[in-house]
């Protein structure tokens, strides 16, 4: 371990400051596809996308603070509040998943990250929001997305995890680490610049999530519609590669070529919010040429590198809850780093939720790890190895030996993996001393075993599952979504908690009515305002 690792870690082991890392908190947002049973001709059983609106008593997709829509209409997407414990969150996210099982009798939720067999392009319906400016303006963004990267791509389901720690977390470190005579900064400046460090750690270091959680080895031979790929055959309706691990976080996932120039360096927060605001404000000439309307209908918001901040494809993003009308990058540039939110996880398809308490543990053990191991600001050649290493990993991660770069030379995968666990692990026992149990050394050594035994992780899992059902995607898909049905509706929501939802739901569509009915002026002067983010009133 490091010094500093070692120094930090005695700081917040110690009696006066232990109590601060119960403090932070998480919140999981959770994406999948509703889908239907269907028969092929041979008569095998696969899901297939649902073609209905969101249903009405889940409430209004706008407004409503937990249940809403992604990119399709069909995609869902649930958010938990934020939660000092993430085992409250996880006990929040079943609930939700329980009541939409309720009203959903005749669909069910994708059990997988690559989606389910999909209509033609055309017949995937854009979600949508209803008649008010803002609700179109999400809409129109949706178009924007269809036409720049393909609704199929926009199927795709992950599990995204807010990660933060307190401010008085923050406040501690900073007075423990301000040298004598040092000019000082301030605690929203300290704060902002440590979580970039923690951000440029993660990207060091991710690989190991793909290794140890990616999901998603395969796919269905119908989601790349013709287009080259270097994927092997398993079966007449599936695609693989034998050692991959994230099939989803590869260049056949989110892909991007006008975003191939754009990461950052986060090396601090100036340069990644210069990095996006260039990018939503440059034009970029393969847009321009499609143009902002098409037959007097709008068909994306702008013709710049990104329509907006959100468009940004990342693993990981520093991220502020932000106020009325205002932009993300606006928020970070005024009050600061407030949380990260982690992007690059796959939906277990063996979890009922896609996410289990012991994946959480692990998840806060590395990110508090992030947050306290030195990190020195990236390079061009450390930043090359960074997105090499991660996409060797997605593609080729459980291969025997697979080698990594590090600091210009090849180490073995499992060897630094074997060895970042051991750092991470003593991050673990603090957050363990602190709860006084061993519920993240035990998710450490869940980790460990992954790396002795490739057999062990979900990817490997996956595979094996596939063989039993034909090598086929689309029927282990079918029969994970089947199972993971069946829980949720044996144990339906209390009556309490179908109350809780059903108010949710009402004033969710109550306030989307209002938005409708008090909005003035043209959309044109909206999109205007917003992207000269003069908004103040409006709900973004």
């Amino acid at each position: 371990m490091s010094h500093l690792l070692t120094r930090r870690l005695a700081l917040f082991g110690s009696p006066e400051h232990r109590a601060l890392l119960g403090q932070g908190l998480r919140g999981i947002e959770r994406e999948t596809l509703r889908v239907t049973a269907a028969v092929d001709r041979a008569g095998h059983g696969y899901g297939a996308l649902a073609r209905s609106p969101h249903p009405h008593a889940l409430g209004a997709a706008l407004t409503h603070p937990q249940i809403t829509t992604d990119y399709a209409e069909a995609l869902l997407e649930f958010i938990t509040p934020a939660e000092p414990d993430i085992a409250t969150a996880l006990t929040e996210l079943e609930a939700v998943h329980r009541f939409v099982y309720r009203e959903m009798p005749d669909e069910m939720l994708w059990s997988q990250s690559m989606p389910c067999e999909l209509p033609s392009e055309h017949e995937i319906e854009i979600g949508w929001y209803g008649r008010s400016h803002i609700g179109m303006l999400k809409h129109v963004y949706r178009r924007g997305l269809a036409l720049r990267y393909g609704k199929t791509m926009q199927c795709i389901a992950g599990i995204h995890y807010n990660f933060s720690l307190s401010e008085d977390w923050w406040r501690a470190l900073q007075a423990a680490e301000q040298a004598p005579g040092q000019t000082p900064v301030s605690a929203t400046d300290f704060q902002s610049e440590s979580y970039i460090a923690l951000i440029r750690n993660f990207r060091r270091y991710s690989w190991l999530l793909m290794y140890l959680f990616g999901a998603s080895p395969a796919l269905s031979t119908n989601f790349l519609r013709g287009r080259p790929h270097q994927l092997d055959t398993l079966s007449g309706d599936t695609l693989y590669l034998p050692y991959a691990t994230s099939l989803r976080m590869s260049d056949l996932g989110y892909t991007s070529k006008a975003q191939a120039g754009l990461a950052p360096a986060y090396n601090n927060l100036d340069s990644y919010l210069r990095s996006l605001k260039r990018a939503v404000s440059q034009p970029y000439p393969p847009y321009v040429e499609l143009g902002t309307h098409r037959d007097g209908e709008w068909i994306q918001l702008n013709t710049n590198i990104l329509q907006i901040e959100n468009e940004y494809y990342s693993s990981i993003r520093p991220k502020r809850v932000i106020r009325s009308g205002e932009r993300p990058i606006q928020a970070l540039a005024a009050r600061g780093v407030q949380y990260v939110e982690v992007r690059c996880m796959d939906i277990d398809p063996f979890e009922p939720m896609g996410i289990n308490l012991e994946t959480s543990r692990f998840l806060d053990a590395f990110l508090h790890f992030c947050a306290l191991e030195e990190s020195p600001l990236t390079e061009g050649d450390e930043a090359c190895e960074n997105t090499g290493n991660f996409a060797r990993t997605v593609k080729d991660g459980r291969r025997p030996g697979l080698l990594l770069q590090r600091d210009g030379g090849t180490i073995e995968l499992r060897s630094w993996g074997l060895e970042l666990l051991e750092r991470i692990g003593a991050a673990a026992a603090v957050l363990d001393a602190q709860r006084d149990d061993q519920a993240h050394a035990k998710a450490l050594a869940a980790q460990r075993a992954k790396l002795i035994d490739p057999a062990l992780t979900p990817s490997a899992r996956v595979l094996s599952a596939l063989r039993e059902h034909g090598n086929s995607f689309a029927q282990f898909g079918l029969h994970q979504s089947k199972v993971h049905a069946a829980h949720f509706r044996a144990h339906p929501p209390t009556a309490d908690e179908a109350a809780h939802f059903n108010r949710l739901a009402q004033a969710s569509l109550d306030e989307q009515q209002a938005i409708e009915q008090n909005q003035s002026g043209t959309f044109e002067e909206f999109v205007a305002a917003y992207q000269c983010s003069q908004l103040c009133a409006e709900r973004a």
